[in-house]
């Protein structure tokens, strides 16, 4: 008969759900809120304990598990601009290093109930991979980011940006580069008109014409792609910096902007 220390498994739960959520927030390249993983540990501790009380073993159900994981995601990444990507690399993470305990505990013979040191050391480790990982993979993003500054009306939004040498797009009116920004990154020039820039090009210029505080400050530009010419809204802002050095810029609102570490494409 296996014997389970409630307080040694709250504690173990609540070290490894949190490094869980600092390795995923790393790997996602998110600002850290160590606070916030480390409430989302604490409700984790308190399921894992709770699945042993009597009559809570429904609770150790699949779904259970997985709506459990999603309140834990919510709690730590909740407010994030890719929520949902970060409780789907928090499932990674997570699954990751579950196997990797399965896979020793296995080799050891240690199941069903593995060594809490054996746990402590697997954890340990695949966390220094996991983390190794991530900063490789923010090296190689950074390699290629720049930091972009764009002002407006007395407003001013800072952004990562990717350098993109195939991004030939100009302004033809004057022969400027054009910056390929998304929504989420203009929307602090724009205040209470966020919902303005995820509409298509035509309609944003529509909305923009009958607000005497955007009148006039928005064109439609011709752009060409892959799949096939595109009309994108474009504005030209008070000042434009790109890694601290002023340029003159058009910007042109685009979704398609938004990848993994950057808002932007110059």
């Amino acid at each position: 008969m296996n014997v389970i220390y409630a307080d040694s498994l709250f504690a173990l739960s609540v070290f490894t759900d949190y490094l869980l959520c600092l390795v995923t927030a790393r790997f996602c390249a998110l600002r850290l809120r160590r606070l916030r993983y480390f409430l989302a540990a604490v409700f984790g501790g308190v399921y894992a304990v709770a699945v042993f009380l009597p009559g809570c073993a429904w609770l150790a159900h699949p779904l259970a598990e997985l709506c459990a994981a999603g309140v834990m995601g919510l709690i730590a990444f909740g407010g994030e601009a890719r929520l949902f990507r970060c409780i789907a690399a928090f499932l990674a993470v997570s699954a990751s290093f579950g196997g990797m305990v399965w896979a020793v505990a296995l080799r050891q013979g240690s199941l069903p109930v593995p060594d809490w040191k054996m746990l402590v050391g697997v954890f340990l480790l695949s966390y220094a991979l996991l983390t190794l990982l991530s900063l490789t993979r923010r090296r190689k993003a950074r390699e290629h980011r720049t930091a972009v500054t764009l002002c407006l009306s007395g407003r001013r939004t800072d952004f990562p940006a990717l350098e993109d040498s195939g991004n030939c797009l100009t302004d033809p009116l004057t022969g400027d580069a054009v910056l390929l920004a998304c929504p989420l990154a203009l929307e602090p020039l724009f205040p209470g008109r966020a919902a303005w820039l995820a509409l298509p090009a035509v309609e944003l210029l529509e909305r923009a014409a009958e607000d005497p505080e955007t009148r006039g400050r928005f064109r439609l530009l011709r752009a060409g792609s892959v799949a096939g010419p595109a009309l994108l809204a474009a504005f030209r802002p008070d000042k434009a910096a790109v890694d601290g050095k002023e340029r003159a810029l058009l910007v042109a609102v685009s979704a398609a902007a938004e990848g993994d570490g950057f808002l932007g494409i110059v």
